[in-house]
């Protein structure tokens, strides 16, 4: 028994020691400079256009992801780079931006490891710019706000307890309530682009539709009401970019024909 755990303190050992001279090697490694391009933009400074600013990142020393290479560019290279962060996991929507020509989220989208391409980062489109890479939503928010987005009921359980819910009806809001409202859909659509005062866009029809079809909600006829005008819903084309560009694989195109069909069927 001693022998076996002589020779397992032995095996352990050489092992720690191939591990340590791996991470040195690697560490040690020629540098991978890759070059990123940002928009930039100062409101205080209205007399300087904007303009892309490179800056070199050694991929061995960042993350995998667009938001690790702009946190150690802010960290490390120019703290005045400003753009919005949150959670890191593709779940607060707050780093929404164009990388590359698609709107996404930087947490979730990976760097080109090929350092002969630049990366290119944009704020979302054919919006208002707050600062560098930070769009201004309010009028987005708004316009999710007017859709009222919570249960409306006129009558409740006698006992006080929840509405209940069968396991039928909730699978219908899968693909729905999903949404994390980081607006790469609705900046995605050049309907909502020249529009986008009237129209309510993907993200938020997609939103509209989620509670027009929850079992729960008592308020149909009022949200068909809302949207049964020529602007609200109807400036859709079905071009589909929404889809396409959606971070978390939802299908807002496809919730927009729902909403027009049961318009239509309930004409």
């Amino acid at each position: 028994m001693a022998l076996i755990q002589r020779s397992l303190f032995r095996f352990i050992a050489r092992r720690g020691v191939a591990t340590t001279e791996s991470a040195m090697a690697t560490h040690s490694t020629v540098p991978k400079m890759k070059t990123f391009k940002v928009y930039r933009w100062n409101p205080d400074k209205p007399a300087e256009k904007p303009h892309l600013q490179t800056y070199q990142v050694d991929l061995n020393e960042c993350g995998p992801m667009v938001l690790d290479a702009l946190l150690k560019i802010k960290n490390e290279q120019d703290p005045t780079l400003t753009f919005r962060r949150s959670c890191r996991e593709g779940i607060c929507g707050s780093c929404a931006m164009n990388i590359e020509g698609r709107n996404t989220l930087a947490c979730l989208c990976k760097i080109d490891t090929n350092v002969s391409k630049q990366e290119k980062i944009y704020p979302l489109p054919h919006m208002f710019i707050v600062k560098d890479l930070v769009p201004d939503l309010t009028n987005f928010y708004q316009q999710y706000k007017s859709i009222k987005p919570y249960l409306q009921r006129s009558s409740f359980p006698a006992d006080g307890k929840e509405v209940p819910q069968s396991i039928e009806d909730r699978k219908k809001l899968d693909g729905l309530y999903e949404c994390i409202l980081c607006a790469c859909c609705s900046t995605s659509c050049p309907s909502y682009w020249w529009n986008q005062e009237e129209y309510l866009g993907p993200a938020v029809l997609l939103q509209a539709y989620r509670w027009l079809i929850d079992s729960r909600d008592q308020a149909t006829r009022q949200r068909k009401d809302m949207l049964q005008n020529s602007m609200s819903l109807y400036r859709c084309h079905t071009i589909m970019n929404c889809t396409r560009t959606c971070p978390k694989g939802l299908n807002p195109g496809l919730a927009i024909a729902e909403i027009k069909k049961k318009l239509a069927l309930s004409a």
